[in-house]
């Protein structure tokens, strides 16, 4: 029998543990074979590749589960024969509507190693099989027996083995050290399984040690990286003895509980840029926290952001449209954490996954969400239509100016003395209404920031001095002038003839300010000042502030 591990990523960066890991803990049976495709590929020619096969095998997420149901689909049409198994966490709760698709034959229930395993070594006799649900002759049939896999079983076991190692550099690859989550948020399936166990400590380091000589970027799939003090300052030294300097290891953890040890050594011995932490605030409404069972304190959750942030790159996480959680909070919430000028923000919107408890009790708060995946949240008795629209509009913005890093000095000055809240979602209704949030250029983004700024308050040269900062600290090459001038060619000749600025390597563009841009910079403070910014063009790197001149007859 031919058998096809296989799942369809959401991009080729992205690679899948779960294959990986089914596939080197059955290396014994002879016609087993694994591959990736991405939900971009055309479905003819992935179905065409997997129609050989007796048996396919996908590994299923909301991200994939519709695309993976049309190529299931394909493959029958191309070879009826051929079993159609799914497997992870989509299929995993509420399957008895996929398992009644004529395309599906299997679906493996929760962890897959020890079901997958007893599938392969007793196919077609499939009675005893446990958490496998299939078809016999017509009927649906189950043996719900818990299947919990020993992690210890995993002595030995390399996922990442069997991939070219040259490949392994252009792909996020990830690692798990633990499964299970102690806390209960009842968004969350890692929710379901609150008992911790723990990977043997010779294969973390093992595979981890691997990654790092073949890969780039390596996430953490731990929910709470850091709950065990000594296993996380472990790892951490484990890494800093092995790693390459274009490593990154990102991991999740719960920031209101990190140890003081822990800070202590980042701050020793960590390097610059080397950890990427994400951290899941959610919102900051303590109402909206305990109604679904989450424990947080924002103050100790800012004040670690804050000890670690010189060290550490943060990216944080809100969701919208928790229950609790009316229009002014989320504004109130975002505002708040955006305050804390994490790298990346990103805005989730309340998903109700199956198997979560959010999603059994959703009529309690009239939640009405899209019945498809990801079963994203339409409107609850707390947020309208309108306003969860309204929200998607500013995480446009958010994304396209904030996290894709084109206008950071604007929006710190905005956030200083305006709503931020407020000038992304205007700035995000101004931007839909002129071009598509998906199909624009370069050019549109910063010239949609500055008509836009001239209709949120038109007098405030610093906010139209800073865009212009932003706008050419973004350009390797120095760009086309806008917003406002440059100094004119006699004035520009006088300076960088004074500075003895070698014009003939490198472009300049001097900017007239009203304020210190180094002072701003450092303490986030307005100091007027008229005085000319200098930036320096090499045409292949980011360009560099190299002075902030205040000629004598400007003072």
């Amino acid at each position: 029998m031919k058998v096809l591990l296989t799942t369809l990523n959401s991009k080729y960066i992205h690679s899948n543990l779960a294959v990986r890991i089914l596939y080197s803990l059955n290396l014994s049976y002879e016609g087993l074979d694994w591959k990736e495709f991405t939900i971009k590929e055309p479905q003819n020619e992935v179905a065409a590749h997997c129609a050989v096969y007796d048996v396919v095998a996908f590994s299923c997420y909301i991200w994939n589960i519709t695309q993976i149901l049309q190529v299931a689909e394909k493959i029958k049409q191309l070879n009826p024969s051929v079993k159609i198994m799914l497997g992870g966490p989509e299929v995993s709760y509420e399957w008895q509507d996929v398992i009644s698709l004529p395309c599906v034959d299997y679906i493996v229930i929760g962890e897959g190693e020890i079901p997958f395993h007893e599938f392969l070594t007793s196919y077609p006799k499939l009675g005893s099989v446990n958490s496998l649900v299939r078809k016999e002759h017509g009927e649906v049939m189950y043996n719900p027996k818990s299947t919990t896999f020993d992690l210890q079983n995993f002595t030995g076991i390399m996922p990442y083995a069997y991939d070219p190692p040259e490949d392994l550099a252009n792909k996020v690859l990830y690692i798990e050290t633990s499964r299970g989550c102690p806390y209960k948020c009842e968004f969350c399936l890692a929710s379901l399984d609150n008992k911790v166990r723990y990977l043997p400590d010779t294969t973390i380091k093992e595979t981890l040690l691997y990654l790092m000589k073949h890969g780039k970027v390596i996430k953490f799939l731990d929910r709470t990286f850091n709950i065990k003090k000594d296993f996380t300052i472990d790892i951490f030294q484990f890494i800093l003895a092995n790693y390459r300097p274009e490593n990154v290891f990102q991991f999740e953890i719960t920031a209101d509980i990190v140890h003081p040890d822990i800070i202590a050594y980042i701050q020793e011995h960590v390097p610059v840029g080397l950890f990427r932490f994400e951290i899941g605030i959610q919102t900051v409404n303590q109402k909206a926290n305990l109604e679904v069972s989450r424990k947080q304190n924002f103050d100790k959750t800012s004040d670690i952001i804050r000890q670690l942030e010189t060290k550490i790159e943060m990216h944080l996480d809100l969701i919208v449209g928790l229950a609790l959680d009316f229009y002014e909070d989320i504004k109130y919430s975002f505002e708040e954490v955006f305050k804390l000028f994490a790298p990346e923000l990103q805005l989730g919107f309340l998903k109700f996954l199956k198997g979560t408890l959010l999603r059994d009790k959703h009529e309690q708060h009239d939640f009405v969400f899209d019945p498809m995946p990801p079963y994203q949240i339409i409107e609850s008795k707390y947020l309208s239509k309108q306003e969860l629209e309204q929200i998607v509009i500013l995480e446009n913005a958010l994304e396209i100016y904030w996290n894709k890093k084109r206008a950071p000095y604007t929006l710190r000055y905005v956030t200083s003395k305006y709503s931020i809240f407020d000038f992304l979602s205007g700035l995000g209704t101004y931007f839909g209404e002129h071009t598509d949030f998906h199909k624009h250029t370069i050019g549109d983004i910063f010239n949609f920031l500055g008509e836009y700024a001239y209709t949120f308050k038109p007098d405030d040269k610093i906010l139209h001095q800073l865009i212009a900062i932003d706008y050419y600290l973004y350009h390797k090459i120095k760009p086309s002038t806008q917003y406002f001038k440059e100094l004119d060619r006699t004035e520009r000749g006088e300076i960088i003839e004074r500075l003895q600025i070698n014009h003939h390597n490198y472009r300049h563009a001097l900017l007239s300010l009203d304020f210190r841009f180094d002072v701003f910079t450092s303490t986030g403070a307005i100091e007027p000042c008229r005085n000319v910014l200098i930036i320096q063009f090499d045409g292949s790197n980011k360009p560099e502030i190299i002075h902030s001149y205040v000629p004598a007859e400007m003072v």
